[in-house]
């Protein structure tokens, strides 16, 4: 019993298939439409030569455009700031004089210690003061 080439097509399809929903790489995706259109191309009688071009044509066709239109897309998508991204640049209000050595702040609801990004400088309680950035539980701020 001799297995017609369609079906060796859908079978290299699902196998195509399977890096993709196991990997999240959606070119295997594209390769799997490929494989699906030799199929079709063998399955209405085109010979071996036209079912691996329709493959090969299909699959490049596929990566050259859609790959950069979802990478526009993705680029388009503003990227939430999570974490300690999200307080930096945020404004806080000093508790206890903060400067080189250390002191206390309020920043986003929460008690934070926090230090000067520059060591000469400090900030009296009540003032409000622009986070620089974060180290470890500490707020650098200036």
């Amino acid at each position: 019993m001799e297995i017609e080439a369609w079906v060796w097509w859908l079978i290299a399809a699902v196998g195509l298939g399977i890096p993709l929903v196991l990997t999240a790489m959606p070119e295997f995706g594209m390769f799997s439409a490929g494989a699906v259109t030799g199929a079709v191309v063998a399955a209405l009688g085109g010979g071996i030569v036209a079912q691996v071009l329709v493959f090969v044509a299909v699959s490049v066709a596929l990566i050259a455009v859609v790959r950069p239109l979802a990478a526009r897309q993705g680029a388009r998508t503003p990227r939430l700031a999570t974490g300690i991204d999200a307080l930096k640049g945020r404004q806080a209000v000093v508790l206890e004089r903060v400067d080189g050595s250390g002191g206390r702040i309020k920043l986003a609801g929460e008690i934070w210690s926090a230090r000067t990004l520059d060591a000469e400088q400090t900030f009296e309680p009540g003032e409000k003061v622009d986070v620089a950035d974060i180290d470890g539980a500490t707020a650098v701020v200036m």
